[in-house]
């Protein structure tokens, strides 16, 4: 009890060295089975005559000091018609069940750092209930009582996260009398054993992915604050990229008016009189000739116009931005324009003798002011019906 109180106590200054992460209540149970063998403290068989101990145990730790596990115990009968044997007519001479409580010294005293230690010292105590079966000739009939024991756990853990545990458990253990009297509570040196038992225990996993208490991943400002700027940044980029769209946006929308005030006028064709109607430009990203899809929705309205007027005759001319080589500017302009052809043709079913291409490599000033301003990346459009 007194091992108890202090790892409570200790717990406080002991935990926070290593700030551990969050556990649920199926985490850190373990079980394990133990064998061993208990003598007579005093008495003419003292220390000569031992009974063999089997156990099961059931335990959980709450925090990496201290826990709580459930024993239970058969205790036999040593061979021969003297001694110990004939405290006992059966085989089990009792069977036992403690509740106990389990202090880590080791992590009390030295802390946690994430994992548990090779080996470690833990130390045990609690209260239990026993059973004896037909105690002697002259009291025939099975009795019941109280136990108390403490002990020392000297334990290896092992396993590759490890999961395993193995122990030695010398233990002090007390009769503190039979069940229903008034002075059952009686640590007698005379109802008193001594005992030496190895046990081995397995860890379940837990929900942090090991088998055991896990360090938290702390970070520091450092860490949160290069963190908060990247997320600064990604948020600007998303900015700028709404941005960029509400402005594509708003151009689709200007040429969809554009072309839909071109479509309400009236078709005036004079014959022997050439026309030229210009048609709004597909925009190229810089140094490409494979048409956008934001930019096929100026394609489309392309096609209708041709589809609309049967006669019409589209001439494309392809431009280049005035940056870098001439000959691959040039290049770069009849691709642009024949992108263009190849989608009227192949997705719109425009007949291709009534289109025809030409680069005109950089922008030199066709057009007007502001689409030579606003869009040096460009395919052009005009109608040459007659």
């Amino acid at each position: 009890m007194f091992i108890a109180a202090a790892a409570m106590v200790a717990t406080a200054s002991a935990e926070p060295r290593t700030v551990i992460t969050a556990s649920k209540a199926q985490d850190n149970i373990y079980v394990g089975v133990n064998a061993g063998a208990l003598t007579t403290v005093k008495g003419d068989y003292a220390f000569k005559q031992f009974l063999p101990e089997f156990g099961i145990r059931v335990g959980k730790n709450f925090t990496t000091v201290l826990g709580v596990a459930v024993e239970g115990n058969a205790v036999f009968n040593t061979f021969g018609k003297e001694g110990l044997r004939d405290m006992s007519k059966t085989i089990v001479q009792s069977v036992n069940v403690y509740g106990l409580a389990t202090a880590n010294l080791s992590n009390l005293f030295a802390g946690y750092n994430g994992q548990p230690r090779a080996f470690e010292v833990i130390a045990v105590g609690g209260f239990g209930y026993g059973w004896g079966f037909r105690v002697n000739d002259a009291a025939p009939k099975n009795t019941s009582y109280y136990l108390t024991k403490v002990g020392v756990d000297f334990a290896y853990n092992f396993g590759s996260d490890k999961q395993w545990q193995v122990y030695v458990e010398p233990t002090m253990n007390w009769a503190l009398g039979n069940t229903g009297k008034a002075d059952f509570l009686q640590y007698n040196i005379n109802n008193s054993l001594i005992g030496l038992k190895a046990g081995v225990n397995y860890k379940f996993k837990t929900s942090n992915g090991t088998h055991n208490f896990a360090k938290e991943q702390l970070r520091d400002q450092s860490e949160i604050d290069a963190l908060n700027a990247k997320i600064n940044a990604a948020r600007a980029e998303a900015d700028a990229a709404k941005a960029s769209a509400a402005a594509k946006d708003a151009q689709i929308a200007q040429l969809k008016k554009a072309l839909a005030d071109c479509e309400a006028k009236p078709a005036v064709v004079k014959k022997e009189t050439k026309t030229e109607a210009y048609m709004p430009p597909v925009v190229f990203q810089v140094g490409k000739s494979v048409i956008d899809k934001n930019q096929q929705q100026t394609v489309d309205l392309i096609a209708k116009y041709m589809k609309k007027n049967k006669n019409a005759k589209l001439e494309i001319s392809g431009y280049a931005s005035p940056e870098g080589d001439a000959a691959k500017n040039q290049a770069l302009s009849e691709a642009r324009a024949n992108a263009v052809k190849t989608m009227l043709v192949n997705k719109y079913k425009i007949a291709a003798d009534r289109i025809t291409t030409v680069g005109k490599g950089v922008m030199t000033g066709e057009g007007s002011d502001d689409i030579e301003a606003e869009f040096k990346r460009i395919a052009l459009f005009k109608d040459l019906s007659k």
